[in-house]
């Protein structure tokens, strides 16, 4: 239950982070358009928060690893999502009067808008493999299995995002949907953390 459960919520996360990402293209491209410069400063900025987010997350993993830290994760990444709904445009509005150069001005957006919600986001991996793997011995295929389903998650959310949300809804509203994805993961995971800790009644 509980593996199905990670390979789900890693499945969510995979999608969200790359749904957030393609949005970022749409986000920076009325200031700085959507030349290779502002997509080489969005994905720069991804990659790092990632390497960041996946250092982190496992060094978490190894201090009690719990389904209860796992959704908190989540809760926490869905929240550092909504500055990027109120603030973008005021942060891009300031960043433009400083810096009016595409390529480091994308960069220094990106990293204000971006880097945060992405690492957070990144910890999850690490963390998912953590509670998935049950013995050094299975560790490798655990991984694997993990971060294919994870990948495939964010495969189908670039298909999703890039054909279709972007047609349907506006930024704004995609964004709160991504916010949605991952509370509704964290609360997920906080139901199943609490049914795994209640007693089981005695027959």
């Amino acid at each position: 239950m509980n593996k199905t459960i990670v390979l789900l919520l890693a499945f969510c996360a995979g999608f969200s982070i790359m749904c957030f990402e393609l949005l970022g293209g749409r986000l920076l491209a009325p200031y700085f358009g959507s030349s290779v410069y502002v997509w080489g400063s969005i994905i720069t900025v991804f990659m790092l928060a990632l390497s960041i987010g996946y250092l982190v997350g496992g060094k978490l993993s190894l201090f009690k690893p719990s389904l209860m830290k796992y959704a908190f994760i989540f809760i926490v990444s869905a929240i550092s999502i909504i500055p990027t709904i109120f603030f973008s445009e005021a942060i891009m509005d300031a960043v433009f009067e400083i810096v009016e150069d595409p390529r480091y001005g994308s960069l220094l957006a990106s990293t204000l808008l971006f880097l945060l919600p992405t690492a957070i986001m990144g910890m999850i991996a690490p963390y998912s493999v953590r509670i998935l793997t049950v013995s050094k011995n299975s560790s490798g295929h655990t991984a694997g299995f993990l971060y294919f389903v994870s990948t495939l998650g964010s495969a189908i959310g670039t298909i999703i995002t890039s054909f279709y949300l972007v047609l349907w809804l506006e930024i704004d509203q995609i964004l709160w949907l991504t916010v949605s994805i991952m509370l509704i993961a964290g609360l997920i995971a906080l139901v199943v953390n609490f049914k795994k800790s209640q007693p089981s009644s005695a027959s």
